[in-house]
């Protein structure tokens, strides 16, 4: 579909939703997610709309509303200002994206959205890298089959990427108190494995147990990769994760090197396009030992940049607050009440 034809889809009856509450006037942008949205679309894409809306008065001032709103029927899910501000401060891969569109992408920008774009720098930080990688990391446990020695490696770079979250949902410990490395296998038919040393003292067993569970889910879902590798090859979509898991780095890279939100990859179209369409697959459709070659040279990259990057460890609280109280404030003056 051309941009003309998606914005009068868009019009249609079909998005009726998008004029009825809590959306309708409280919208203050409205883009293009998925494939559309990086380029990469074929003639069997689905659309995928994304959007943001306020609250309207009563809700702000009364601190309830709406945290997102999402049309299965449309893969149209238009957040809340609040949630998607919450998400963005965490450089979440899904939603940052939402920032880095091209302008012919975005079908409708009002006056927050536009300064929400404007400023969107204030979001950035080095927190990208850990959540860019985990979310890499996602991509890949989709389609690895490699041997059990470097699934390890790939097991634990998972694990390390959800540790970085533990400081803010668990109690806290010293950072030597839980040490993850790779050794020599005890367990029969591996090669080497992970082990664990720990040492905490008078630490929540709740926290301890929700930690445990979130690492322990992480090594099962390795163990389901072959039936999903399966499922994969046979609906031929392991070429599209394996583009998304490079359109992912690449994204990162722009924005830890250069404190850009690049979405729309123009010119990487054919690279990425190439990896979807099956250049990395071998003879029994496995990604290819040159696809792995890349990857481990883009996460070589990662890794460096994540300690190089000139970007701020966190983000710009002051100025993110600054705008949530500016929009909020924005919205209660066109309704009148100040």
């Amino acid at each position: 579909m051309t941009i003309e034809e998606i914005k009068n889809k868009i019009a249609s009856s079909e998005y009726s939703f998008l004029k009825e509450k809590p959306l309708g006037n409280n919208i203050i942008l409205l883009g293009l997610g998925g494939s559309y949205a990086y380029g990469t679309n074929t003639e069997n894409s689905d659309l995928d709309i994304r959007g943001i809306a306020t609250h309207n008065a009563e809700d702000i001032l009364t601190r309830k509303g709406f945290e997102q709103v999402v049309n299965e029927a449309t893969d149209t899910t238009v957040y809340s200002l609040e949630k998607i501000v919450n998400l963005l401060s965490n450089c979440n891969p899904n939603i940052i994206e939402i920032l880095g569109l091209e302008p012919w992408q975005y079908l409708y920008t009002g006056y927050i959205g536009q300064e929400l774009i404007k400023n969107k720098d204030m979001f950035l930080s080095k927190r990208a890298a850990h959540s860019f990688s985990g979310y890499a990391t996602t991509q890949l446990r989709k389609l690895s089959n490699k041997e059990q020695e470097q699934r390890e490696k790939y097991i634990l770079a998972s694990i390390e990427n959800a540790r970085y979250s533990y400081p803010n949902k668990y109690f806290n410990y010293p950072e030597d108190s839980i040490k993850l490395y790779i050794d020599k296998a005890i367990q029969e038919d591996y090669d080497t494995e992970i082990f664990m040393d720990i040492n905490l003292k008078h630490y929540p067993l709740r926290d301890y147990k929700s930690m445990w569970s979130e690492m322990q889910n992480i090594v099962k879902d390795y163990s389901k990769i072959g039936r999903r590798n399966s499922k994969a090859i046979e609906h031929d979509k392991l070429g599209k994760h394996m583009m998304h898991l490079i359109r992912l780095y690449l994204m990162c890279f722009d924005i830890l090197e250069d404190g850009k939100i690049i979405t729309y990859r123009k010119k990487e179209h054919d690279f990425l396009m190439d990896i979807r369409n099956g250049k990395y697959l071998d003879d029994n459709k496995q990604p290819t030992k040159e696809f792995y070659d890349i990857v481990d040279e883009m996460e070589n990259k990662l890794n460096y940049l994540k300690d190089h990057s000139p970007l701020p460890d966190n983000p710009d609280y002051k100025r993110i607050n600054d705008f949530l109280y500016d929009a909020n404030l924005y919205v209660l003056y066109q309704e009148g009440i100040v």
